[in-house]
Protein backbone atom coordinates (compact mmCIF):
# COMPACT_ATOMS: atom_id res chain seq x y z
CA UNK A 1 0.00 0.00 0.00
CA UNK A 2 1.11 3.65 -0.92
CA UNK A 3 1.18 6.12 1.90
CA UNK A 4 1.21 9.89 1.67
CA UNK A 5 2.29 12.09 4.25
CA UNK A 6 1.57 15.60 4.37
CA UNK A 7 3.33 17.81 6.99
CA UNK A 8 6.54 17.30 8.27
CA UNK A 9 6.95 19.88 11.35
CA UNK A 10 7.73 19.51 14.68
CA UNK A 11 5.79 16.50 14.98
CA UNK A 12 5.03 15.37 11.73
CA UNK A 13 8.61 14.74 10.11
CA UNK A 14 9.95 12.36 12.91
CA UNK A 15 6.22 10.04 12.60
CA UNK A 16 7.50 10.29 8.64
CA UNK A 17 10.71 9.33 9.50
CA UNK A 18 9.83 6.31 11.70
CA UNK A 19 7.21 5.09 8.52
CA UNK A 20 10.08 5.77 5.57
CA UNK A 21 12.80 3.59 7.91
CA UNK A 22 10.34 0.78 8.64
CA UNK A 23 10.10 0.06 5.07
CA UNK A 24 6.85 1.39 4.27
CA UNK A 25 6.29 2.88 0.76
CA UNK A 26 5.94 6.49 1.24
CA UNK A 27 5.51 9.80 -0.77
CA UNK A 28 5.88 12.75 1.63
CA UNK A 29 5.13 16.78 0.77
CA UNK A 30 5.90 19.79 2.72
CA UNK A 31 5.39 23.30 1.84
CA UNK A 32 8.99 24.57 2.98
CA UNK A 33 10.56 21.84 0.60
CA UNK A 34 14.00 21.88 3.03
CA UNK A 35 12.27 20.22 5.18
CA UNK A 36 11.63 17.03 3.07
CA UNK A 37 15.45 16.23 2.73
CA UNK A 38 15.59 13.95 5.80
CA UNK A 39 13.17 11.57 4.47
CA UNK A 40 14.81 11.74 1.11
CA UNK A 41 17.65 10.40 2.63
CA UNK A 42 15.69 7.85 4.52
CA UNK A 43 14.38 6.10 0.88
CA UNK A 44 10.93 8.50 0.80
CA UNK A 45 9.87 10.02 -2.52
CA UNK A 46 9.28 13.96 -2.55
CA UNK A 47 6.32 15.35 -4.18
CA UNK A 48 6.48 18.60 -5.90
CA UNK A 49 2.77 19.24 -4.56
CA UNK A 50 0.21 17.90 -2.54
CA UNK A 51 -2.08 17.16 -5.55
CA UNK A 52 1.02 14.88 -6.72
CA UNK A 53 0.91 12.40 -3.24
CA UNK A 54 -2.75 12.52 -3.78
CA UNK A 55 -2.30 10.98 -7.25
CA UNK A 56 0.31 8.27 -5.80
CA UNK A 57 -0.24 7.31 -2.88
CA UNK A 58 -3.96 5.60 -1.70
CA UNK A 59 -3.61 6.40 2.20
CA UNK A 60 -2.69 9.94 2.74
CA UNK A 61 -1.85 10.99 6.75
CA UNK A 62 -2.69 14.93 7.03
CA UNK A 63 -0.11 16.05 10.05
CA UNK A 64 -0.57 19.72 9.79
CA UNK A 65 -0.69 22.91 11.86
CA UNK A 66 -4.44 24.08 11.37
CA UNK A 67 -7.72 23.63 9.66
CA UNK A 68 -6.73 26.21 6.97
CA UNK A 69 -3.79 24.14 6.38
CA UNK A 70 -5.85 21.02 5.71
CA UNK A 71 -7.87 23.05 3.39
CA UNK A 72 -5.63 23.86 1.55
CA UNK A 73 -3.76 20.78 0.81
CA UNK A 74 -7.23 18.83 0.06
CA UNK A 75 -8.40 21.66 -2.87
CA UNK A 76 -11.93 21.89 -0.16
CA UNK A 77 -14.35 23.94 -1.55
CA UNK A 78 -12.30 23.78 -5.31
CA UNK A 79 -12.89 21.69 -8.28
CA UNK A 80 -9.22 19.46 -7.40
CA UNK A 81 -10.85 18.08 -3.97
CA UNK A 82 -13.49 15.49 -5.33
CA UNK A 83 -11.01 13.87 -7.37
CA UNK A 84 -7.95 14.25 -5.03
CA UNK A 85 -9.77 12.18 -2.00
CA UNK A 86 -12.11 10.19 -4.11
CA UNK A 87 -10.90 6.04 -4.02
CA UNK A 88 -8.38 7.34 -0.83
CA UNK A 89 -8.12 6.85 2.58
CA UNK A 90 -7.69 10.16 4.02
CA UNK A 91 -5.65 10.41 7.85
CA UNK A 92 -6.27 13.74 9.80
CA UNK A 93 -4.21 13.32 12.25
CA UNK A 94 -3.68 17.26 13.84
CA UNK A 95 -5.80 18.59 16.27
CA UNK A 96 -8.66 20.69 15.36
CA UNK A 97 -12.32 20.98 16.59
CA UNK A 98 -14.88 18.21 16.53
CA UNK A 99 -17.23 20.13 14.23
CA UNK A 100 -14.80 20.77 11.50
CA UNK A 101 -13.63 17.22 11.81
CA UNK A 102 -17.44 15.94 11.29
CA UNK A 103 -18.16 18.80 8.49
CA UNK A 104 -15.05 17.38 6.87
CA UNK A 105 -15.51 13.33 7.14
CA UNK A 106 -19.52 14.26 5.40
CA UNK A 107 -17.15 15.91 2.33
CA UNK A 108 -14.99 13.48 1.81
CA UNK A 109 -17.23 10.60 2.12
CA UNK A 110 -19.57 12.20 -0.20
CA UNK A 111 -16.97 12.82 -2.74
CA UNK A 112 -16.14 9.26 -2.81
CA UNK A 113 -13.12 9.05 -0.08
CA UNK A 114 -13.05 7.20 3.22
CA UNK A 115 -12.06 9.23 6.36
CA UNK A 116 -10.49 8.74 9.44
CA UNK A 117 -9.40 10.79 12.39
CA UNK A 118 -6.27 9.75 14.29
CA UNK A 119 -5.03 12.12 16.84
CA UNK A 120 -2.06 11.43 18.91
CA UNK A 121 -0.69 11.76 22.12
CA UNK A 122 2.65 12.72 22.62
CA UNK A 123 4.98 15.32 21.96
CA UNK A 124 8.49 15.50 19.83
CA UNK A 125 10.90 12.55 21.70
CA UNK A 126 7.74 10.34 21.74
CA UNK A 127 7.29 11.13 18.08
CA UNK A 128 11.00 10.17 17.35
CA UNK A 129 10.84 6.88 19.73
CA UNK A 130 7.71 5.18 18.19
CA UNK A 131 6.19 6.07 21.73
CA UNK A 132 2.92 7.86 20.15
CA UNK A 133 -0.41 7.11 21.98
CA UNK A 134 -3.04 7.11 19.08
CA UNK A 135 -6.72 8.02 19.02
CA UNK A 136 -8.85 6.35 16.17
CA UNK A 137 -12.31 7.35 14.79
CA UNK A 138 -14.47 6.57 11.33
CA UNK A 139 -15.84 4.19 10.07
CA UNK A 140 -15.18 -0.04 10.84
CA UNK A 141 -13.32 -0.52 7.50
CA UNK A 142 -11.29 2.47 7.39
CA UNK A 143 -10.28 2.39 10.95
CA UNK A 144 -8.88 -1.47 10.07
CA UNK A 145 -7.13 0.02 7.19
CA UNK A 146 -5.40 2.68 9.31
CA UNK A 147 -4.29 1.18 12.29
CA UNK A 148 -1.65 -1.32 11.06
CA UNK A 149 0.34 1.46 9.10
CA UNK A 150 0.06 3.50 12.47
CA UNK A 151 2.27 0.65 14.33
CA UNK A 152 5.84 2.24 13.30
CA UNK A 153 4.58 5.54 15.09
CA UNK A 154 2.54 4.17 18.28
CA UNK A 155 3.20 1.69 21.33
CA UNK A 156 -0.76 2.33 21.40
CA UNK A 157 -3.80 2.69 19.23
CA UNK A 158 -7.44 2.80 20.66
CA UNK A 159 -10.34 2.76 18.06
CA UNK A 160 -12.68 5.46 19.91
CA UNK A 161 -15.96 4.95 17.37
CA UNK A 162 -17.52 7.56 14.85
CA UNK A 163 -15.82 10.69 14.21
CA UNK A 164 -15.49 12.60 16.20
CA UNK A 165 -14.59 10.52 18.91
CA UNK A 166 -10.66 10.38 18.65
CA UNK A 167 -10.67 14.34 18.70
CA UNK A 168 -13.11 14.48 21.61
CA UNK A 169 -10.97 11.78 23.61
CA UNK A 170 -7.65 13.86 22.44
CA UNK A 171 -9.12 17.28 23.87
CA UNK A 172 -9.69 15.30 27.32
CA UNK A 173 -6.21 13.82 27.09
CA UNK A 174 -4.36 17.46 26.59
CA UNK A 175 -6.79 18.88 29.25
CA UNK A 176 -5.37 16.88 31.64
CA UNK A 177 -1.48 17.32 30.49
CA UNK A 178 -2.05 21.18 29.63
CA UNK A 179 -3.06 21.44 33.96
CA UNK A 180 -0.62 18.83 34.59
CA UNK A 181 2.61 20.82 33.02
CA UNK A 182 1.04 24.04 34.49
CA UNK A 183 0.90 22.68 38.14
CA UNK A 184 4.45 21.09 37.47
CA UNK A 185 5.72 24.55 36.89
CA UNK A 186 3.73 26.61 39.11
CA UNK A 187 5.16 24.02 41.54
CA UNK A 188 8.75 24.59 40.49
CA UNK A 189 8.21 28.76 40.46
CA UNK A 190 6.90 28.21 44.09
CA UNK A 191 9.94 26.16 45.17
CA UNK A 192 12.41 28.71 43.54
CA UNK A 193 10.61 31.98 45.60
CA UNK A 194 10.96 30.03 48.79
CA UNK A 195 14.64 29.25 48.73
CA UNK A 196 14.66 25.54 47.95
CA UNK A 197 17.51 24.05 46.10
CA UNK A 198 15.44 23.38 42.78
CA UNK A 199 17.50 20.09 42.14
CA UNK A 200 16.78 18.90 45.06
CA UNK A 201 12.85 19.92 44.81
CA UNK A 202 12.78 18.08 41.57
CA UNK A 203 14.48 15.16 43.03
CA UNK A 204 11.82 14.88 45.55
CA UNK A 205 9.06 15.48 43.28
CA UNK A 206 10.38 12.13 41.05
CA UNK A 207 10.81 9.99 44.01
CA UNK A 208 7.13 10.57 45.04
CA UNK A 209 3.70 9.65 43.48
CA UNK A 210 3.48 12.40 41.71
CA UNK A 211 5.95 11.27 39.49
CA UNK A 212 5.17 10.88 35.83
CA UNK A 213 6.82 10.03 32.62
CA UNK A 214 5.38 13.91 31.87
CA UNK A 215 7.28 15.31 34.82
CA UNK A 216 10.22 13.20 34.14
CA UNK A 217 10.23 15.01 30.78
CA UNK A 218 9.84 18.73 32.17
CA UNK A 219 11.73 18.28 34.86
CA UNK A 220 15.33 18.74 33.39
CA UNK A 221 13.87 21.70 30.97
CA UNK A 222 12.87 23.82 34.13
CA UNK A 223 16.18 22.95 35.35
CA UNK A 224 17.97 23.79 32.78
CA UNK A 225 16.24 26.84 31.88
CA UNK A 226 15.96 24.90 28.42
CA UNK A 227 13.12 25.36 26.36
CA UNK A 228 13.62 23.69 23.32
CA UNK A 229 10.65 22.76 21.92
CA UNK A 230 8.72 19.67 22.68
CA UNK A 231 5.10 20.97 22.71
CA UNK A 232 5.24 24.62 21.60
CA UNK A 233 3.06 27.18 24.19
CA UNK A 234 1.07 28.42 21.16
CA UNK A 235 0.31 24.86 19.89
CA UNK A 236 -0.71 24.14 23.97
CA UNK A 237 -2.71 27.82 23.49
CA UNK A 238 -4.69 26.47 20.66
CA UNK A 239 -5.18 23.24 22.32
CA UNK A 240 -6.25 25.39 25.09
CA UNK A 241 -9.22 27.20 22.88
CA UNK A 242 -10.00 24.55 21.60
CA UNK A 243 -11.40 22.29 24.49
CA UNK A 244 -12.61 25.48 25.79
CA UNK A 245 -15.04 25.94 23.24
CA UNK A 246 -16.10 22.33 23.27
CA UNK A 247 -16.61 22.91 26.94
CA UNK A 248 -18.61 25.46 26.58
CA UNK A 249 -20.54 24.29 23.40
CA UNK A 250 -21.74 21.25 26.05
CA UNK A 251 -22.39 23.32 29.13
CA UNK A 252 -19.07 21.94 30.89
CA UNK A 253 -17.51 23.81 33.88
CA UNK A 254 -13.69 24.12 32.91
CA UNK A 255 -12.12 25.99 35.67
CA UNK A 256 -8.53 25.31 35.74
CA UNK A 257 -8.24 25.11 32.29
CA UNK A 258 -9.25 28.74 32.21
CA UNK A 259 -6.63 29.76 34.52
CA UNK A 260 -4.21 27.48 32.27
CA UNK A 261 -5.99 29.30 29.43
CA UNK A 262 -5.02 32.82 30.41
CA UNK A 263 -1.37 31.93 31.79
CA UNK A 264 -0.54 30.47 28.17
CA UNK A 265 -2.47 33.81 26.43
CA UNK A 266 0.32 35.67 28.50
CA UNK A 267 3.07 33.14 27.90
CA UNK A 268 2.87 34.12 24.05
CA UNK A 269 1.87 37.50 23.97
CA UNK A 270 5.82 37.36 26.33
CA UNK A 271 6.77 36.77 22.81
CA UNK A 272 7.15 32.60 24.27
CA UNK A 273 5.19 31.30 21.97
CA UNK A 274 7.54 28.98 19.91
CA UNK A 275 9.59 27.56 22.89
CA UNK A 276 8.49 24.60 24.80
CA UNK A 277 5.29 25.06 27.07
CA UNK A 278 7.19 25.13 30.15
CA UNK A 279 7.37 28.37 28.81
CA UNK A 280 4.46 29.32 30.83
CA UNK A 281 7.53 29.76 33.35
CA UNK A 282 7.70 33.15 31.68
CA UNK A 283 4.11 34.15 32.72
CA UNK A 284 4.30 33.01 36.34
CA UNK A 285 7.35 34.90 36.78
CA UNK A 286 5.71 37.97 35.31
CA UNK A 287 2.64 37.87 37.70
CA UNK A 288 5.02 37.44 40.93
CA UNK A 289 7.50 40.39 39.35
CA UNK A 290 4.10 42.60 39.32
CA UNK A 291 3.00 42.02 42.46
Amino acid sequence: MNVGFLGLGVMGRPMALRLARSGTPLVVWNRTAARSGPLRAAGAEVAADPGEVFARADVVFLMLADESAVDAVLGRRSAAFAPRVAGRTVVHMGTTSPAYSRALEQEIRAAGGRYVEAPVSGSRVPAENGELVAMLAGQDDAVETVRPLLAPLCRQTFVCGPAPSALLMKLSVNLFLITLVTGLTEAYHFAERQGLDRRLFLEVLGAGPMASAVSRMKAPKLLAGDFSVQAAALDVLKNNRLIAEAARGSGTASPLLDACHALFEETVSLGHGGEDMVAVLRALEARTAAG
